[in-house]
């Protein structure tokens, strides 16, 4: 089976449009989501749309949000939650629709699991909140604690960092790695970057393919303007918000 793990698409249509178009180019099987479909940007009633057809999709920690109250956000990160939940509560006239979407969303899961492969948003231990950064191969005890609840391989998004932190106590992006990976008998964690809003220094939208015993790193390059504008045009979104877009960060 050849499937596509994506992650942290957080409103973001142009982007995850990009990479839908290349994940079924490439004539996958299964889409697995990390969570945060919505959050900090301008479609997600749309994205939503879409998501509904994945075959996995777990929750993230703005999709808490948007159905209960955000916790520990920035203040533009909450501005955008706020505004995010009213246009999945009166943003369209489609009762029907809307009635899905939140149905949807209070259905996902914080978990999946398939064989050896665990998925959830932010960890194996925390699987809503806690990130898990690249400068954390300095916390030994943290990492040890982490893959101590791992049975092979967890994939994860939710610091929008991609790469592989292994038992070792390494961290390996991508680029280090030429973009693939071999799945051996070592627990790794996967970190599979974001599609919606890129933080390692690449706007473009980052995903994984998993196949038989590899992972690929895929980059999708997508109309960043576009999506920024309509930030823009939105009031209760922070400009900031289309500015790191364009950057990756």
């Amino acid at each position: 089976m050849k499937r596509a793990i994506i992650s942290d698409i957080h409103g973001n249509l142009e982007a995850l449009t990009a990479v839908l178009e290349d994940i079924h180019a490439l004539g996958i099987d299964q889409i697995v989501c990390l969570g945060d479909i919505v959050g900090y940007g301008p479609n997600p009633r749309e994205c939503l749309d879409l998501a509904q057809q994945f075959s996995v999709c777990v929750l993230g920690n703005h999709d808490d949000a948007a159905l209960f109250n955000p916790e520990g956000f920035s203040s533009a990160a909450e501005r955008a939650i706020f505004w995010t939940r009213s246009q999945l509560e009166s943003g369209d006239a489609d009762t029907a629709a809307t009635a899905r979407r939140w149905r949807y969303l209070m259905t996902r899961p914080t978990v999946a699991r398939d064989g050896d492969c665990l998925f959830v948003h932010g960890s194996v231990r925390n699987p809503l909140n806690e990130y898990v950064f690249p400068e954390d191969v300095y916390n030994a005890r943290k990492l040890e604690r982490l893959f101590a609840l791992i049975e092979r391989y967890c994939f994860q998004g939710h610091s929008h960092v991609p790469g592989i932190f292994t038992t070792a106590g390494k961290f390996a992006r991508p680029e280090e790695i030429g973009h693939r990976a071999h799945l051996g008998a070592e627990k790794l964690m996967i970190n599979v970057g974001s599609v919606g809003q890129p933080r390692d220094g690449d706007p473009r939208s980052c995903y994984v393919v998993m196949e038989d015993d590899r992972v690929e790193f895929r980059r999708v390059k997508y109309p960043v303007e576009i999506t920024s504008q309509k930030i823009y045009a939105i009031a209760e979104l922070d400009d900031f918000l289309g500015d790191r877009l364009r950057e990756g960060r």
